[in-house]
Parts: C-alpha cells; sequence; structure tokens
C-alpha cells in the first residue's frame, strides 16, 4: 500500500464566497499554501497528496505551476475532494456542473480518484426521498468521474446526510458509487471503523485514515487519539484492498508538517 497525504491541514477547509449566492463556484477550499504543502509532504516521505477541487481551480489558468509543484516533488496528485448537497432538486444542475468541473480539472492534474462527501440534512430532518435522491446523484457522479477515467468514492462525513452507521446502511444500497472509509468520521458518527470496512469491503475505492479524540473533541495526528488502528489496517489488509492510504488530519494547532511526520513513524510501524 502506498501512503499519501491531505492538503486541508495547511490552512483548514473554507468554501468560496461566492458559493453562498452561486451554488456552481462552492468549491471546497484551504487557505494553506499547495507549494509549501507538497513540499512538507514530500519532505517526510508520503507518495502522494489529495487536494480540494477549489484548489485546483485556482490553477486551471496555470496548469504548469501546479504540475511543476507536483513533478518537482516527486509526489502524485492521488485524488481530489469534492461534494455537494445532492438532496434539492432544484440546485442539482448546477451542483453537477461544479462536481463536472471538479472531475475535469482532476484528470487534466493526473489524478486517479474524485472523493466525494455530503448530502445535507434539512432543518426539519432527512427524509426516505433524500437518502434515494442522494443515491441516485451519486450514480451520475460516478458516470462523470468515469468519464474522465476516474474512480468516484463517497465518503460519510460529520454534519451530513450520513455520518452514522444506519445511514450509511441506507444509502449504500442505492448507489453503485464507491466507499471511502474515514476512519474519525466514522467512529464520531458512532461507528467501529474497523467493522464498517469489514461489512463494506467490497465497495472501498479509496482510504481516509485519520485519528480523534472525543472529549474535548479534536482530530489528531495517528496514534494520538483513541481509535484501534491495528484493527482497522487488519481490516483494510482482509478487503483485499491495496493502494492508496491518504493520511487526513482536518485541522492542527502546529506545524502541519510535524503533524504529517508523526503519522508517518506511526504507520511505517504498524505496517
Amino acid at each position: 500500500m502506498k501512503l499519501g497525504y491531505c492538503s486541508i491541514t495547511w490552512g483548514g477547509v473554507v468554501g468560496h464566497a461566492q458559493g453562498v449566492t452561486s451554488v456552481k463556484d462552492l468549491f471546497y477550499l484551504t487557505h494553506g499554501s499547495m507549494r509549501d504543502a507538497v513540499k512538507d509532504i514530500a519532505s517526510v516521505g508520503y507518495q502522494g497528496v489529495e487536494m480540494f477541487d477549489g484548489n485546483l481551480a485556482e490553477y486551471a489558468d496555470k496548469p504548469e505551476e501546479l504540475k511543476e509543484i507536483l513533478s518537482s516533488n516527486g509526489v502524485a496528485l492521488t485524488s481530489v475532494y469534492t461534494g455537494a448537497n445532492f438532496i434539492y432538486t432544484d440546485i442539482l444542475p448546477d451542483e453537477m456542473h461544479r462536481l463536472y468541473t471538479a472531475a475535469e480539472l482532476a484528470a487534466n492534474f493526473g489524478a486517479e480518484r474524485l472523493v466525494v462527501g455530503g448530502g445535507a440534512r434539512r432543518a426539519a430532518g432527512s427524509t426516505d426521498q433524500d437518502y434515494h435522491r442522494l443515491g441516485h446523484a451519486l450514480d451520475r457522479v460516478a458516470d462523470i468521474a468515469e468519464s474522465f477515467g476516474l474512480s468516484a468514492s463517497y465518503h460519510p462525513h460529520l454534519s451530513t446526510i450520513v455520518e452514522s452507521p444506519d445511514e450509511l446502511d441506507r444509502l449504500m444500497p442505492l448507489t453503485r458509487i464507491g466507499f471511502c472509509p474515514d476512519t474519525a468520521h466514522l467512529a464520531a458518527g458512532g461507528a467501529d471503523p474497523a467493522a464498517v470496512i469489514r461489512k463494506y469491503a467490497d465497495r472501498i475505492q479509496h482510504v481516509h485514515l485519520k485519528d480523534f479524540q472525543r472529549d474535548p473533541f479534536t482530530f489528531l495526528p495517528l496514534g494520538e487519539g483513541e481509535l484501534d488502528f491495528p484493527d482497522i489496517i487488519a481490516a483494510i489488509r482482509e478487503s483485499g484492498y491495496d493502494s492508496w492510504l491518504m493520511v487526513e488530519l482536518d485541522n492542527y494547532d502546529g506545524d502541519p508538517r510535524v503533524a504529517a511526520e508523526l503519522s508517518k513513524k506511526y504507520l511505517e510501524k504498524l505496517l
């Protein structure tokens, strides 16, 4: 298995402000320098990087700059993360336009995978129809990704329509999209990450490894939180998945390079 790291830690996740009034422009983004992120990620030995669609969009008019950043550091753009509300019929065409753009950018910069999170929660609560709409939309996302030679996977996430194991079980029969387990988000949503990985072993297309503690809630470098990573890695191996393991840390108070190195050393011992 190859190890990669997500660029989110260099600045944390935000969104394009224009997306408040224009859904088609609401890309994910981190405000950190992608040059610094890739350099740091490469310096501690990771082979790949995952970026947000919004960070790629910043290089749409200067693609050679990002390609040079990647090539000069010997790092592959493994995957691109995006997402959408998905359940609102009226805005779905504009959201699909944005997801098409994300897939096109990912392919242009040499990525292999499109990782998709989301599915809004209504103020009045989620309905059965919402899960059917989400499943149908994710099938369309898989079609878009495949048209660009990418594989697509769905990433359960806190604050979305799929954060608990029961919600994941409601969704999975309704879509053919691949599965991207995020160990910390699964655990924070009430699941045993290793058990979920074993349950959906044949759907895994991508993996996010992330640690956390519940009280006070915070994400942490691997091995510093509460998760049983020996069992998680065993479950991944049992599944037959033998590809990229992407380490992710949504936020960190210290130097993001130090966090990346701590997780890398822990994983090397574990693997």
